[in-house]
């Protein structure tokens, strides 16, 4: 059982049960380091059966040699113990030699949120069409989207139109795990969200509610491209990217006292604690205000 079939084998299984392409993307690329890694020469190709946890220790110490981030370490390990779990169900291994590794900690650092004053400001600014962009209304709808509703970058990106109940103001969305939720967008939203759609440029047949200078489905890339550029040019900061906003728009409807249950469904995590980590910012914004503000502090 060669491992580059099994990886090939893999990788269809992944694409046939729907997995998104940012994970094919990067479950191929962290599978084609892995068999690189193993693969020295091209004539020692191994095969799958001779993986033992000592090997994926040896592995793994490599990836700290390289200097990765813990997150990249850490999504690395994950999908290989997604390919040699496959290899489980599979029958091709007896025993799966990944169950011991062990996970680095990922450090814990809380998201940079801008204010709602930030948040409106720039928005405004997009509004105001003074960069002489292309399509400036289509720049606007983005910003609201995803600040208005929190949408992950990847959210906005497979948008399509039968998604939208423009009548009710509701988003169909496809988060992770191709799990979908119903979120509402408020009126500035729908307001630059009709504007555009009123200008869309798209090829024939396309779907998708945001398309890129050809008329096709805007890739992530782009999108981030896009946050990137109005946040130089308008707020002075290249920092912020399409998460931020949606950090944003949680921390926000938080500190104006939505229920953390309800802002959990409207992001589409799915464990609260993934959510709670927004009330540690809105302690961490209270701290700050103290620090500076109390005589004693």
């Amino acid at each position: 059982m060669i491992l580059s079939q099994q990886i090939d084998r893999f990788l269809a299984e992944l694409k046939r049960t729907n997995s998104s392409e940012h994970t094919l993307r990067n479950y191929a690329a962290d599978l084609a380091q892995f068999h690189s890694y193993f693969t020295p020469t091209t004539d020692s190709t191994p095969a799958v059966e001779q993986f033992d946890n000592i090997a994926l220790r040896e592995w793994l110490g490599g990836l700290y040699q390289l200097d990765l981030s813990v997150v990249t370490i850490r999504r690395k390990i994950a999908c290989i113990r997604s390919f040699f779990k496959f290899l489980m169900r599979e029958k091709l291994l007896a025993v799966n030699p990944s169950r011991q590794l062990r996970t680095p900690k990922a450090p814990q650092h809380l998201p940079k949120v801008i204010s709602e004053e930030q948040a409106g400001k720039l928005i405004d600014g997009v509004q105001a069409d003074t960069l002489d962009r292309p399509f400036p209304k289509r720049d606007l709808a983005i910003f609201e989207i995803l600040y208005g509703c929190g949408l992950r970058v990847s959210e906005l990106c497979g948008m399509n139109l039968e998604d939208i109940d423009r009548s009710e103001r509701w988003l169909r969305v496809r988060g992770k795990g191709k799990k979908e939720r119903q979120v509402p967008y408020a009126t500035k939203a729908a307001a630059a969200l009709e504007a555009y759609l009123a200008d869309r440029i798209a090829k024939p047949g396309e779907t998708a509610v945001f398309t890129n200078t050809k008329g096709a489905r805007i890739f992530d890339r782009s999108v981030r491209e896009i946050v990137k550029f109005y946040s130089r040019m308008l707020a002075g900061d290249d920092s912020l990217h399409p998460h931020s906003l949606r950090h944003a728009y949680a921390t926000h409807l938080l500190n104006d006292g939505a229920d953390l249950r309800a802002i959990q469904e409207l992001l589409g995590h799915a464990r609260l604690t993934t959510t709670q980590r927004y009330t540690h910012v809105s302690l961490a914004d209270i701290m700050a205000v103290y620090d500076k503000s109390h005589p004693k502090a």
